[in-house]
């Protein structure tokens, strides 16, 4: 692990490589799985304001879980997580004419309907934020339903970081990225 600011990240998010393979894995970390996604304190109330948008979007199946148990739930930890579907998929799922599920709060936001991409937690996958009381623990986790994710990754010769830029500068800062950068290009060069 190499600390920057005040996170402690680990190898495997510059030594793996990592490039999302919808049209093999049909969005399965969406509709797999035993909760829902993780959801920060402050995306709470964002939830609860763009969901008459983005309702439209949703499936039935999906309204009605969110119109039965909120925007979003607290499990028995007491984090915040989306509601699942009868213990299956997200209550945000959607699915495409190929059946590949899609967020159908990230469809609204591609639409301009609202100015939210999607979770944090959902963004940064297969990163995996674990916040402690000092510093955050930034974690590759693998999933064997990403196995093509990898494979296209290491074909395409892509680290994580990369693949996740846009959502690591979302969480941390373009600084924070940038640090990042350099950590993996010295990492590289000793390696």
């Amino acid at each position: 692990m190499f600390q920057i600011d005040k996170t402690l990240v680990s190898e495997d998010v510059i030594e793996k490589q990592f490039l999302c393979n919808l049209s093999a894995c049909k969005g399965a970390c969406c509709i797999h799985g035993e909760a829902g996604a993780p959801i920060e304190k402050d995306e709470r109330k964002i939830l609860e304001r763009i969901y008459p948008t983005v309702k439209p979007l949703l499936r039935k199946q999906g309204q009605d879980t969110i119109e039965k148990h909120g925007t979003y739930i607290q499990n028995d930890e007491g984090d915040f997580e989306t509601p699942l579907i009868e213990g299956g998929e997200c209550a945000y799922v959607i699915f495409d004419h190929k059946n590949i599920a899609l967020c159908g709060i990230e469809q609204a936001f591609n639409k301009g309907l609202i100015d939210f991409k999607k979770p944090i937690s959902c963004h940064l996958y297969p990163v995996r934020i674990q916040a402690f009381s000092e510093f955050s623990a930034v974690n590759y986790s693998h999933w064997d339903i990403c196995n093509d994710a990898c494979a296209l990754g290491k074909s395409m010769e892509l680290p994580v970081y990369k693949f996740l830029k846009e959502a690591l500068i979302r969480k941390f800062g373009a600084d924070w990225y940038e640090e990042l950068e350099l950590v993996a290009e010295q990492y590289y060069l000793n390696k």
